[in-house]
């Protein structure tokens, strides 16, 4: 069943397609409420032209196939051309080719692997040159060459595994394993990845595990004896929602590449945090996926306020260049790729769940989903 706020006959609806159950609900729960908290804000401020924002919202369930189905749903049965959502690669690539053929807007707010590009999508999480190029460096040369792989068994962690592998061997390093655990794994899936790690003896091993699997990754990983401190755990994925979940003390000393996170300080990030803990609780952690579903529904208010229409081909025009001062920093939307140009930053955790920041970009990294620049060569620029 969909659940739509109260609103007026002339309001403006959109769709929102995050799951609140199954196993993506881990993450995909705190977008839902970035999203949320975005239209909060624009409604409270009068809306967009005096005409509130009003959600139509799904439950694909963590499954993708459902995901499709529900956004045909909004576009045909809802009459709704703008939709938010979607984690996981498989619910976008799901999605894409319903929003192509109805001519609307998905908006995704989550980093993925890249090489891709769809006129009917607004990409707003990271790209591999905004995280991937950067994180392989700083592992290399503080960890060493040798990279053990885990991964989801789905598009997302066998693309960027690719692409990784490319960044560790133009760098003289090696990749010493690769293994794969179901996309629904339990905590037991992971104990053959434990013993082939212990055989291996890598330097770091790189992360692509999505959902309640990456919290039993890590916390098999504690159980084995592993010792973040010589061996981190490196990722993309891993956010603040889920080392809580697995424990401060089971994900201190892990390494994640993100354009954001709750402790990178700043005026505009500080508020963020406060409304965000406010509405739902003074120890939820924000994250970059939060945070990227939070500012991509301020940006599509900033161009629907200047066209004044939902009509794909008239909004797009007006996102395209738009920029915005987020929580992370001030970004803007790619004119030619349809990319969101990003901060890069690589935190660790500390023992209270956040991540302290180690490194990072002196200024937005521009997009580059299909690596044809300086992608594949080392990111400059970086403090």
């Amino acid at each position: 069943m969909a659940r739509t706020s109260d609103r007026r006959d002339d309001a403006w609806r959109v769709g929102v397609l995050f799951s609140h159950s199954g196993f993506m609900a881990i993450i995909e729960e705190t977008q839902l409420r970035g999203t949320l908290l975005a239209i909060d804000e624009i409604n409270a401020a009068g809306g967009v032209n005096g005409r509130e924002l009003v959600p139509v919202i799904y439950d694909p369930g963590s499954e993708p196939v459902v995901f499709g189905q529900l956004a045909k749903r909004l576009m045909v049965d809802d009459a709704i051309s703008t939709i938010f959502g979607c984690y996981t690669s498989s619910s976008r690539k799901a999605v894409i080719p319903v929003v192509e053929r109805l001519n609307g807007l998905l908006w995704y707010p989550t980093l993925y692997e890249g090489f891709e590009f769809s006129p009917n999508v607004i990409y707003t999480g990271a790209a591999p040159n905004q995280n991937s190029v950067v994180l392989s460096r700083y592992l290399m040369e503080n960890f060493g060459p040798r990279i053990f792989f885990v991964g989801s068994d789905y598009i997302y962690p066998r693309e960027s595994n690719r692409i990784m592998a490319e960044l560790v061997r133009r760098q003289g390093g090696d990749v010493v394993g690769e293994v794969y655990v179901p996309l629904r794994a339990q905590r037991s899936d992971f104990r053959s990845a434990m013993r082939l790690i212990k055989a291996a003896r890598p330097d770091a091993i790189f992360s692509t595990v999505v959902g309640d699997g990456t919290v039993y990754l890590y916390q098999s990983y504690f159980d084995a004896g592993f010792d973040s401190a010589n061996m981190p755990i490196a990722s993309l994925t891993t956010t603040e929602a889920e080392i809580r979940a697995m424990g401060f003390d089971v994900g201190k000393g892990h390494i994640t590449a993100a354009s954001y996170f709750q402790n990178i300080g700043g005026s505009c990030n500080e508020r963020f945090v406060s409304r965000y803990q406010k509405r739902y609780g003074a120890d939820e952690p924000t994250n970059a996926c939060v945070e990227a579903a939070y500012f991509q529904v301020h940006v599509f208010a900033k161009a629907l306020e200047s066209t004044n229409s939902m009509a794909t081909d008239v909004l797009r025009t007006m996102v395209l260049g738009t920029e915005y001062e987020a929580p992370q920093g001030a970004i803007s939307i790619n004119e030619t790729s349809n990319h969101a140009d990003l901060w890069t930053r690589i935190g660790r955790v500390n023992r209270c769940g956040q991540f302290d920041v180690v490194l990072q970009s002196q200024d937005v990294v521009p997009a580059d989903p299909y690596m044809v620049g300086a992608g594949w060569g080392l990111a400059a620029g970086l403090t």
